[in-house]
Order: C-alpha cells, then sequence, then structure tokens
C-alpha cells in the first residue's frame, strides 16, 4: 500500500520538508491502536520533553506545552471529528476503520503532521503505516526537528509498540 498517493492523503505528503514512514503489524483495531500509541507515558518520556524545554528555550520558540501528567485516552474516546483535540494534537481528517491525521497546534517554527493509516491484512490483523511529515516554517523549524529527531523516531517507534499492545 502506498499511502503517499492515497487520494484522502495525499495532501499531507505533497511538498513536505520531511517525510517518515513506519510500519507494523497488530491485532488491535485502528481506535486501539491510536488509543494505545496517545496513552504511552513511560518516565523516560516524560524527561525527554523536559530535555526539549531547554533546546525550546535556546532556540526561542514559542510552542505549545505538552502535559506534565498524560493521559490514558479509552478508544471510544478518540475524536475523527476535524479540529477537535486528541491529547496534545488537532485532528484534522479521519475516516473509521481506514486513517486518522492529526497536526500540531499552530505554531512560528514548524507544522508537523502524525497519521496513522490501517491495512488489514488477513482475517484479524492490521498493518498500521504510521506517518510524520513536516512543513518548516522558519529557520528555528531544522534546527530544532535536527536536535531531537534520533528521539523523535525512538518515541515513534515506542508509541507505536504501545498502540499493538492495547489491552481490551
Amino acid at each position: 500500500m502506498d499511502i503517499q498517493k492515497d487520494k484522502n492523503l495525499e495532501i499531507f505528503f505533497k511538498d513536505k520538508d520531511y517525510t517518515e514512514i513506519k510500519t507494523i503489524n497488530g491485532d488491535v483495531s485502528l481506535r486501539e491502536f491510536i488509543s494505545g500509541m496517545l496513552s504511552y507515558n513511560p518516565g523516560w518520556l516524560a524527561y525527554l520533553y523536559k530535555i526539549r524545554t531547554v533546546f525550546v528555550k535556546v532556540l526561542g520558540l514559542e510552542t505549545s506545552d505538552v502535559p506534565e501528567n498524560f493521559i490514558v485516552i479509552h478508544p471510544d474516546e478518540i475524536s475523527f471529528n476535524k479540529g477537535e483535540n486528541a491529547a496534545f494534537f488537532i485532528v484534522n481528517k479521519a475516516l473509521e476503520n481506514s486513517y486518522w491525521v492529526c497536526e500540531t497546534p499552530e505554531d512560528r517554527h514548524l507544522k508537523a503532521y502524525l497519521g496513522v493509516v490501517r491495512e488489514k491484512s488477513g482475517k484479524r490483523n492490521s498493518v498500521f503505516h504510521v506517518f510524520t511529515t513536516i512543513d518548516y516554517l522558519h529557520w528555528t523549524g531544522p534546527v530544532y526537528f535536527n536536535l531531537i529527531r534520533f528521539f523523535h523516531h525512538l518515541v515513534v517507534k515506542e508509541m507505536m509498540k504501545a498502540g499493538v499492545r492495547y489491552l481490551k
């Protein structure tokens, strides 16, 4: 499945400054996968966000605050409505059982999108394609992202693992 060419999603890939797509198999629904991803909150992740605060201040960025205490978001609480909040993201476009795309709140240095696309694979299994795309809005955008890029890969990978481990 080439999600970049999907007519519903191609807008999130066109002319982006950064694009990545990761995949993982799982026996969970799209809502359960997103719930597991957004509810993932190990102690080391909170520590990384504290380090991130230093980078933000050094670069003079105004970014939205990440909550001190993450909450568990249940599958039935995942919004599929454009403009509604999902943790510290905002839903941009979604289709039940197919895809879910959110974005970062308005910012000066970059605009990022996080998307999950569910592809059925067999009777019960699914392949989840998780993408991140970024538009740099200011010279500080690529500087900031390159400082956190390694951690971004680590966090997304672990969030995806949490997504497929969702416990019913």
